[in-house]
């Protein structure tokens, strides 16, 4: 590791300890040419997961587009900040869970829809209303029908 100091390449690890939820390292380092200390953080590098949409289409996981969804579906419902962090992170490690380099969105779609139906049945009706596309109030009786028969 080069000193950012002094450009050398003799550096010496002081102290090293778990970081960002023990997802990466850092590490004090001490150049032992000019004396300076530094700090490191090493991750471990990761292929970047796919998700796959239903016209075929890939892009990027993204967090933060699960995240709108639920947030969306839990406006003006009694649904706390905490919970709706605690799914997000349900769904994505059930995701991540699942060792795939690909990840269809109808799979992360039913595993928010799981989450949410635990969590609040009006959140998760409007999250199926748009997931599934209901067409029509019908579509919406026969869900709502589906939940009060449970």
């Amino acid at each position: 590791m080069k000193c950012p100091y002094c450009n050398e390449d003799n550096t010496k690890v002081i102290d090293s300890r778990p970081a960002e939820e023990n997802s990466a390292i850092r590490r004090r380092r001490q150049c032992e040419s000019c004396g300076k200390r530094f700090t490191t953080y090493e991750k471990l590098e990761t292929m970047p997961l796919m998700v796959v949409k239903k016209d075929g289409t890939r892009e990027v996981y993204d967090r933060s587009k699960i995240e709108a969804g639920i947030l969306r579906s839990c406006h003006k419902r009694p649904v706390s900040p905490q919970q709706i962090d605690a799914l997000i992170d349900e769904v994505e490690a059930n995701v991540f869970n699942l060792e795939e380099k690909e990840v269809a969105t109808s799979v992360i779609g039913e595993l928010v829809m799981a989450g949410l139906k635990e969590l609040d049945e009006v959140a998760y009706v409007r999250f199926a209303s748009v997931y599934r596309e209901f067409k029509d109030v019908n579509t919406f009786i026969d869900e709502i029908g589906k939940l009060l028969k449970k």
